[in-house]
């Protein structure tokens, strides 16, 4: 790679775009005076000088403390080139803007420029000038540094490098760990005559200490020998009342909202009292014996033989919690290279030529026997495609400064090196969450775009698209990792990943009471404060320069977490948003106090992204149409929202509004003419009017989660087919439901014909019906082409009289189906006539069937293989066999069934009552 290809280290391209774009439009402007382009100009150029030399600084700063102070100045300097260019292109278009709409002609423009040029003139040349002066002051400096030109970078965007855009490899392998996973588990499993015992795996960062915990507690062999399994990641804060929550939380699959550390505790005691249960709690730092204490209160009333499995850095931590102590080791060197090739090479080539082994084997060594440091180094290497690359990875003089010079690992310095520019501010924002945080990818990307991150040379691609290529590209490089299997996934970043982003952008990224500002004063651009342990904000303290901030927000240990603690702000509303001015994502979600938005809002000319989410607000003002930068607007749980602003078609660039569990019953109108925007909401109420009928959903592009009610509103079933939702990929979840208040109106044909209409996209996860009275369900249910389904529920379809054959749905785990009048019997066609129906099905609940009697499931012995929930309730007239099942099921309920003389399934645990001669 050439010198003359490194761009991006700190210029983005989005930057040099628009000083591009803004010269050519002063030439039209400023005519003559040509030197306002030039000075456009010379910005561009000086922004380049030091960018140049970026990419030496950030290799230097692990080691010199005085090129980490000249770079973290020059990021400085290049925010305020970018927020000076901002503001001359919302000026400039609002000026354009506010003249088309007096005319079209050249005259009333001409007339319309002399404003923009005074404001030039006024508010905008002299700080250019100022950043002019301050970039050429960062050349000298990095002259004097003998900062050099770069021969060697991260792949800038649309190069030809090979990147691979899948997740992490799949762990089912923990390389070098069979004695230690041994020796847990026999520890696990030992006799003992202890109620509750507690080890605790400790070791360096990045040993593999919650990889080792992880293989165990999934440990096939584990399974049935503790009444209660559960995981939880530990916060570095430590706060009794927040675990013991985690805790319930995780044991019961529910949120505990209480804020009573009594109430709490109570809850955990109820739950564990005489269960053997198997407690991991990961990642802990305290060390303070009497808050464990506290915690341990509830546990100690568990049965004989209870484990807890800690993993930690600290031998204080073991000594704290006196607990056995396990020191993990470093890996072997034959399990090194396993894992290390693993990643490097992956599927790809398998037998890698002899020169990339030997150079591996190299690098190898330089890791030093650390699980983390191979994983991310083959993971770096594996998109390297050349052997010079490696070899210069290789003879990198990172390798030669140990991680206390900077408390960062060598290899995962230079895995950040190498790391494409426009992913390291991806990444590096990432500091502003806490250890342990859990990401939700969309929401992330959310914010990647409103911060301006999203940059790329292919203008085909959706900024969303973009954004899945950078997080992708992040999950392949190792900087995120898989938290689990649930569905939407989420992810997770090691500590020391999430040291090395804090490290990298010290000052600018800062979490209130966990990071201070450390080096230049006020150059802080994002700033989070955390809502666990702390109920309120009360100010930013003297180092940070509000009127700078690109962020404020708060954070949970979970990205977008419904379940968010609310803050009270001690400042007024309208002291806290005189504080921005060059804002651009601003979320007071679940603010205690927040129930009037602030007219000035509209001033805030930068921002680009709102959550009012959680608040008490009633509506929004007029003035939010001033803000034409404005991409995400987010409004969930807004319980006393009952109307949106009939202007938001105005915001060009909206692409997100969300008014999840609101009051709003009545979308504005207009609204479906902006393509690029989605809308996320739960509800939608059919009315008579045309004018809010069901063709409205026709123009919006949906996602997520929605219910239609009243779908009897609909007065011809041709309106249904205009609401277009097969054409709605993003839609997942779609719940349809009719009021019916008596049946002697009822036209069973219009309503068969009004869902037939309302065929969803295949890409549809989650299916509701309720209330439907049409004598048979839609054809795009009978003839399974709902593939995607994981949840269905047929609900009070009184009419019905078959059921499809459900049986053949591939992915389908709950099936709940209730108030069928008119089913007498369930046969082979309801399971598709096949040996291995319903194979993913775990959940299935039958309520409410007055008539039926006979279920024929007996011939089919391959069905539910996978049931571990069967519910029978209400079903006074069935008779006969029950399916029987290989594997045991978790839970059998069976209630109000008196005519019931079969045998149960094997189960775990099992709840009958009024169920007739039931054989268990």
């Amino acid at each position: 790679m050439t010198a003359e290809m490194v761009t991006g280290a700190l210029v983005s391209i989005l930057v040099e775009r628009t000083i591009d774009t803004l010269a050519s439009r002063f030439v039209h402007i400023f005519g003559a005076r040509k030197h306002k382009k030039k000075q456009l100009s010379h910005l561009k150029m000086n922004l380049l000088a030091i960018d140049v030399v970026a990419f030496d600084a950030e290799q230097k700063q692990f080691t010199d403390p005085r090129v980490r102070d000249w770079l973290l100045r020059a990021k400085d300097v290049v925010f305020d080139a970018e927020d000076l260019l901002d503001e001359i292109d919302y000026e400039l278009s609002k000026s354009q803007v506010e003249a088309e709409s007096q005319s079209a002609t050249n005259k009333v423009w001409n007339s319309l420029k002399s404003p923009f040029v005074t404001f030039f003139e006024n508010e905008i040349e002299s700080r250019m000038e100022q950043v002019t002066e301050d970039l050429e002051d960062l050349a000298t400096q990095s002259n004097v540094l003998g900062l050099k030109k770069a021969s060697v970078v991260g792949v800038a965007p649309g190069s030809s490098s090979r990147l691979t855009y899948t997740s992490l490899p799949n762990e089912s392998v923990i390389y070098g760990r069979d004695e230690d996973r041994e020796f847990v588990f026999n520890w696990l499993t030992s006799d003992t005559h202890n109620k509750l015992s507690i080890l605790s795996i400790v070791g360096m960062g990045g040993l593999g200490k919650t990889s080792l915990a992880q293989h165990v507690f999934n440990d096939p062999r584990i399974d049935g020998k503790f009444d209660i399994k559960a995981w939880v990641s530990i916060p570095q804060e430590f706060d009794v009342l927040n675990v013991s929550r985690a805790i319930l939380d995780t044991i019961t699959d529910s949120n505990d909202h209480s804020i009573q550390q009594e109430v709490v505790q109570r809850g955990l005691k109820e739950k564990l009292t005489g269960k053997k249960f198997l407690l991991i709690l990961d990642d802990v730092w305290n060390e303070r014996q009497s808050k464990w204490e506290d915690v341990q209160k509830p546990l100690i009333f568990g049965g004989q033989g209870s484990r807890i499995l800690v993993t930690t850095r600290s031998e204080k931590v073991a000594g704290t919690m006196r607990s056995e102590k396990y020191l993990l080791q470093v890996l072997r060197k034959d399990d090194c290279w396993e894992l290390f090739a693993k990643h490097a090479f992956q599927s790809a080539n398998p037998q890698p030529h002899r020169d990339f082994m030997e150079i591996g084997k190299k690098i190898v060594e330089k890791c030093n026997g650390l699980p983390l440091a191979l994983k991310t180094m083959g993971s770096l290497l594996h998109n390297k495609s050349s052997f010079w690359e490696w070899e210069s990875i290789m003879r990198s003089e990172i390798w030669d400064f140990s991680e206390n010079e900077s408390d960062i690992l060598p290899a995962l310095r230079l895995s950040y090196l190498y790391l494409p520019s426009y992913l390291k501010k991806c990444f590096a924002f990432c500091a502003l969450f806490p250890k342990g945080y859990v990401f939700d990818k969309e929401y992330l990307i959310q914010l990647w775009l409103a911060e301006n991150f999203l940059e790329s040379p292919l203008h085909k691609r959706s900024p969303k698209e973009v954004g899945e290529h950078y997080f992708n590209d992040l999950l392949s490089w190792s900087f995120f990792q898989e938290s689990g299997k649930e569905e939407p996934k989420h992810f997770m970043m090691h500590d020391l990943l999430n040291d090395l982003a804090k490290f990298v952008c010290e000052d600018i990224c800062i979490r209130l009471g966990v990071d201070e500002p450390k080096g230049i004063p006020k150059t802080s651009r994002h700033f989070s404060f955390p809502t666990i342990g702390i109920v309120h904000f009360d100010g930013f303290g003297s180092l940070v320069d509000t009127q700078k901030l690109h962020t404020f927000m708060p954070t949970d240990w979970r990205m977008y977490n419904p379940f968010h603690r609310p803050w009270y702000c001690k400042m007024s509303i309208d002291d806290l948003f005189s504080k921005f001015k060059l804002i651009r994502v601003l979320s007071l979600s679940n603010c205690y106090n927040l129930r009037e938005v602030p007219k000035f809002v509209g001033n805030l000319k930068h921002l680009r992204s709102l959550d009012l989410s959680f608040t008490d607000i009633k509506k929004l003002p007029d003035s939010i149409s001033l803000l034409k930068k404005l991409q995400i607007l987010k409004l969930n749980d807004c319980r006393r929202l009952k109307e949106l602003p009939s202007y938001l078609h105005q915001l060009d660039n909206l692409r997100c509004l969300e008014f999840i569990n609101t009051k709003v019953k009545i979308v504005p109108a207009h609204l479906g003419k902006q393509k690029n925007l989605q809308v996320l909401m739960s509800s939608f109420y059919v009315e008579k009017n045309k004018e809010f009928s069901i063709q409205k959903l026709g123009e919006l592009n949906l996602r997520g989660s929605l219910r239609i009610h009243e779908l009897q509103n609909i007065e011809n079933p041709s309106y249904a087919l205009e609401a277009d939702l097969k054409n709605k990929p993003d839609l997942l979840e779609l719940q349809l439901e009719w009021i019916i208040m008596g049946s002697s109106s009822i036209d069973s044909t219009k309503v068969g014909d009004v869902i037939e209409n309302l065929r969803p996209s295949k890409h549809l996860k989650k299916l509701s019906v309720r209330n439907y009275v049409g004598k048979q369900l839609p054809n795009w249910l009978l003839d399974n082409s709902l593939l995607n389904l994981v949840s269905l529920a047929l609900m009070n379809c009184t009419c019905c009289q078959r059921f499809p054959s459900l049986g053949l749905l591939p992915f389908l785990k709950k099936l709940e189906i209730s108030g069928f009048d008119e089913i007498v019997r369930i046969d082979g066609d309801f399971h598709g006539n096949n040996s291995c129906s319903f194979k993913s099905l775990e959940t299935l609940i039958f309520s409410n069937m007055r008539q039926w009697e006979k279920w024929e499931c007996q011939a089919l012995t391959g069905a539910f293989p996978c049931l571990r929930q069967l519910f029978i309730i209400r079903c006074p007239k069935l008779k006969g066999e029950l399916p029987q099942q290989v594997v045991p099921l978790k839970i059998l309920q069976i209630e109000g069934c008196q005519e019931l003389e079969a045998s149960a399934p094997r189960a775990l645990c099992l709840y009958l009552r009024d169920c007739g001669k039931l054989h268990v």
